[in-house]
């Protein structure tokens, strides 16, 4: 305790000794207690104030007005609204105190009505201390029409021009996704501070736009501005976004130029953009070369390890957090949990599970996430549900947890029955619901559950994003449904139809037969300006192939061979084997087999095969079989349309031997199973 607060605590102790109290002592220590922030003392002081009767006397306004500013000032709420109410005209000063608290408490609402209340008090004026706290609780609140009234305010009062309101003005429109309007309001500013700038770069990754956040820092340097502590943790996060090493690493020689370099946070900030840029060896650097690390540098080592696909190591990290005295948290464990992938990492996923309960960290949603999605991916979905039904049920991030897990152990069913259940609670979805939960829908191919979920998508106004509209055409192409199909993928404006919404509504046309159409749409996708991929190709060969389009497949291929410049790929040449097959043309088919670039696999020697079958070749038929009966030896199916084509050429004895080969060998032809689904029981 220092000399000025022992003095302070003297004086309390023969405040509350004495049978009267000092008007101008109570002033001095409330101003003190307000300063230190000293609520204890504060609460005993009001006690003997009361005790006193001070607050009956002239001067009761006075200590009534500093007692509200002390504890407004120490963070009591209640205490500092209660009086405040009681107070007949609150001064300027008094406002401001209060508004502050609220905005410093989270309370943004109480700060903007508390604010209208100072306007319609009449004879208080609003000075520039007032009016930063108001703007960042309209900016905390997400009130950007009312933010825009302040400014206003701002402007017509003659404060628009105080670096500290306009700072916070610039953070206002920042925390709204306002990123024009903040732009035009820097552009035009007559001062600018390394806050201001501080705030357009934070901004700007804040809402996603990493490259307008560099180009600031760009004009920043270049302009001469002293960069400080919280630039260079601001700018790294946008080199990390976008994964540009280069900038990172001027970023970093900067930090050292102005002996930054070795601060903790800028470390951490350091080691989060290598890792993101895939140079984790140079973040490994850092890290071993840090005397000082917190659970944050831990952390994003871990998380960094595990983005670049290395789980075995961020493991081997657990211990060694332990052994530096450093107590991992929820978003660790939840980090750590992630690497946990497969049966192979099931026991150490369960230590993690019981390390968190010992440590009441089980709770938390972020770890209760983690388990529900470690132990899907283990294969252990049934633990995954005992997890999920611990939980409130009243956040989506576990409910997106269980969906994915759900579909990704093939339980497409329950995922659809726990998504309605999801609804019924009052649960509205996100993207990663639909993303995790589209496919099951797809999978599934049920036409009605289809349109109940087009109109649900309708109505919450998702099917306006591409991702999703591209799910449901996949759905309805599934289904047989190209009609619905073609009208979701005709609505989606043209700027919009990415690459994966051609081809799956290229395929949907192909995979029914429609292959003149799938053609057609191929082509109307190469006018547009959007380059086929590898996937496009596929469905578009596919849909050849299916339509009989033999001239139009090969010169498609022939296209292919002259825009990628480069080999195509095994399920590429399985589809041209394919077509020429059905048509017949077998010594073709079996020519650009032999010609292949690289081995061919068991799907293009099975298209063969079958080809074979419809037109009875015996002697590449056996050839295919030869090479299929040493890629895939327990297929039976090869066996069985080998024995085809013997018994169709009338080779008796050599389809018996097929049959007694594949009883030596002890191959026994899978049975066939349908699917019925029956409804209104």
């Amino acid at each position: 305790m220092n000399g000025g607060a022992s003095k302070a605590v003297h004086k309390l102790k023969q405040l509350l000794l004495t049978t009267a109290t000092n008007t101008a002592e109570c002033r001095s220590l409330l101003r003190h207690y307000a300063k230190t922030k000293s609520l204890t003392n504060t609460k005993q002081l009001h006690a003997r104030i009361l005790s006193s009767g001070l607050l009956t006397s002239n001067n009761s306004l006075h200590i009534s007005s500093l007692l509200t500013s002390t504890y407004a000032l120490c963070g009591h709420i209640s205490y500092a609204r209660l009086l405040f109410d009681e107070l007949p005209n609150p001064t300027s000063r008094l406002f401001s105190v209060m508004i502050k608290m609220f905005t410093q408490f989270g309370l943004a609402f109480d700060a903007i009505m508390l604010f209208l209340e100072m306007l319609g008090s009449g004879g208080v004026r609003i000075d520039k201390l007032t009016y930063p706290f108001v703007i960042k609780a309209c900016g905390d609140s997400m009130r950007v029409r009312a933010g825009g009234v302040v400014h206003g305010m701002v402007v017509v009062n003659g404060f628009v021009g105080d670096l500290f309101v306009g700072n916070s003005l610039l953070a206002m429109y920042m925390n709204c996704g306002m990123k024009e309007r903040a732009r035009r309001f820097f552009d035009g500013m007559g001062e600018r501070s390394v806050v201001s700038w501080n705030t357009m770069i934070s901004g700007y990754v804040q809402n996603g736009s990493a490259k307008d956040a560099l180009m600031v820092f760009k004009e920043m340097v270049d302009g001469g501005v002293e960069v400080d502590l919280v630039t260079l943790i601001s700018v790294l996060p946008a080199c990390g976004y976008l994964k540009d090493y280069e900038v990172a690493k001027l970023v970093h020689l900067l930090a050292d130029e102005k002996g930054l370099g070795s601060k903790l946070r800028v470390r951490n900030a350091l080691v989060d953009v290598y890792v993101k840029c895939g140079r984790v060896d140079e973040a490994r650097i850092i890290f071993d070369d840090m005397n000082v690390r917190d659970v944050v540098t831990w952390t994003t080592m871990i998380n960094g390890v595990i983005l670049n696909g290395d789980f075995g190591s961020a493991l081997d990290l657990f211990p060694m957090m332990l052994l530096d005295g450093v107590k991992p948290n929820a978003f660790t464990l939840a980090c750590l949990l992630s690497a946990c992938v497969g049966s192979q990492h099931l026991k150490c996923g369960k230590g993690f599970h019981g390390w968190a309960m010992r440590h009441k960290l089980e709770s938390d949603v972020n770890v209760e996430t983690a388990l529900i999605d470690m132990y899907a991916k283990c294969t252990c979905v049934h633990l995954s549900f005992t997890v999920f039904g611990k939980t409130s049920k009243k956040r989506l991030v576990p409910w997106n947890a269980i969906l994915s897990g759900c579909v990704r152990n093939g339980l497409k069913r329950e995922a659809v029955v726990l998504f309605n259940e999801m609804l019924s609670v009052g649960i509205g979805p996100n993207e990663a619901t639909l993303k995790s939960l589209l496919p099951a829908y797809s999978t599934l191919a049920n036409l009605q559950q289809g349109k109940n979920l087009h109109s649900y998508l309708v109505k919450s106004g998702f099917l306006r994003r591409v991702e999703v509209a591209t799910a449901l055409v996949d759905l309805y192409s599934k289904c047989g449904n190209l009609d619905d199909a073609y009208m979701i993928f005709d609505g989606i404006p043209s700027s919009d139809k990415d690459i994966i919404l051609w081809s799956v509504v290229i395929a949907g046309y192909g995979m029914h037969g429609h292959g003149e159409t799938a053609l057609t749409l191929f082509n109307q996708m190469v006018q547009s300006g959007v380059a086929p991929n590898e996937v496009t190709f596929t469905s578009a060969l596919h849909a050849c192939s299916h339509a009989g389009l033999v001239d139009e497949g090969l010169s498609l291929f022939k296209f292919m061979l002259k825009i990628q410049k480069s080999i195509p790929k095994a399920d590429h040449y399985t589809c041209i084997v394919d077509l020429l097959g059905r048509a017949g043309r077998l010594e073709e088919a079996y020519e650009l087999i032999r010609t292949m670039p690289f081995q061919p696999n068991h799907a293009v020697w099975g298209a063969l095969l079958g080809a074979c079958v419809i037109h009875e070749n015996v002697e590449l038929g056996e050839m295919a079989a030869d090479w299929l009966f040493k890629l895939e030896p327990g297929n039976t199916g090869n066996y069985v349309l080998l024995g085809k084509i013997y018994s169709a050429a009338g080779r008796w004895e050599d389809a018996e031997n097929i049959r007694y080969k594949m009883n030596e060998i002890g191959l026994i032809k899978s049975p066939s199973n349908s699917l019925v689904e029956v409804r209104n029981m």
